[in-house]
């Protein structure tokens, strides 16, 4: 079957057109922070601090100058491994009332603080109740976890270390999104004392850094969605079948208009 010069003029400018739309298509789908220019300075605003949620596990170490004195509000359980034993501190849970029942303080309301702003309600009771003097309160999240899910290479939970975790770390100890995952329309699941929020971040844009989610907090869960094409975004494979498969189309239909 011999295909005519003039047909083929009208496949080639076809098929160039079609490459062009679907490269730029793709590339939009999966570049990051698409509208930061070059060279451009941001100054950093970020005003965010985690703030303690009912379900927390809390560390508390009280230190002193005299360490027998800040004994009692240091507890410790032991643990026996094989024929040696050890000594775990005693972690603390934030109840469905909001507190800590603390050594000798009794029932303490710690939901809704900052790390920093916990540390100082325990010194003024120490203060207040003359209990010690010039206490250090070392304070830390023991059960801080976000959960990452859908179109990422390594599903999971992951622990955090510090005090804040960002999305973006998040994302990158999941292994970044797949190919297929949709870059524009994150969600994250947050979860306060009951009450689920539920926020889209848009990872193609810079302003993801603005976003109130950027800094994920305990127990957040990240879900990353596929795309809707049904089809690997930016995929060799993918493209060269839909190109094969329009081709054939725009041929039929030169034969047919012949």
């Amino acid at each position: 079957m011999k295909i005519s010069i003039p047909i083929i003029k009208l496949i080639i400018p076809l098929i160039t057109v079609l490459v062009i739309i679907t490269s730029c298509t793709t590339k939009k789908e999966v570049v990051y922070f698409q509208n930061a220019k070059s060279s451009e300075t941001v100054v950093d605003t970020d005003t965010f601090t985690a703030k303690l949620k009912i379900g927390d596990i809390l560390n508390i170490y009280i230190s002193t100058l005299d360490l027998s004195v800040a004994m009692p509000y240091n507890l410790v359980e032991n643990s026996t491994v094989g024929n040696q034993g050890s000594a775990i501190a005693v972690d603390y849970l934030i109840g469905p009332d909001g507190t800590i029942d603390y050594p000798v303080l009794g029932k303490i309301k710690l939901v809704g603080l900052s790390i920093e702003e916990a540390k100082e309600v325990l010194k003024k009771k120490f203060s207040e109740g003359k209990l010690l003097k010039n206490p250090v309160v070392i304070m830390r999240i023991n059960n801080f976890k976000v959960s990452v899910m859908g179109q990422v290479n390594k599903p999971g939970v992951y622990e955090v270390s510090g005090e804040r975790v960002s999305i973006l770390e998040a994302l990158s100890s999941a292994g970044d999104l797949t190919i297929t995952g949709r870059r524009d329309n994150i969600l994250v699941i947050r979860d306060f004392n009951g009450s689920k929020t539920y926020t889209r971040i848009d990872l193609t844009s810079k302003e993801v850094f603005n976003s109130p989610v950027y800094f994920l907090t305990q127990n957040d869960v990240v879900y990353v969605e596929p795309n809707t094409k049904g089809i690997s975004a930016g995929s060799g494979d993918a493209r060269i079948g839909l190109f094969a498969s329009l081709l054939g189309l725009v041929i039929t239909l030169g034969l047919l208009i012949k």
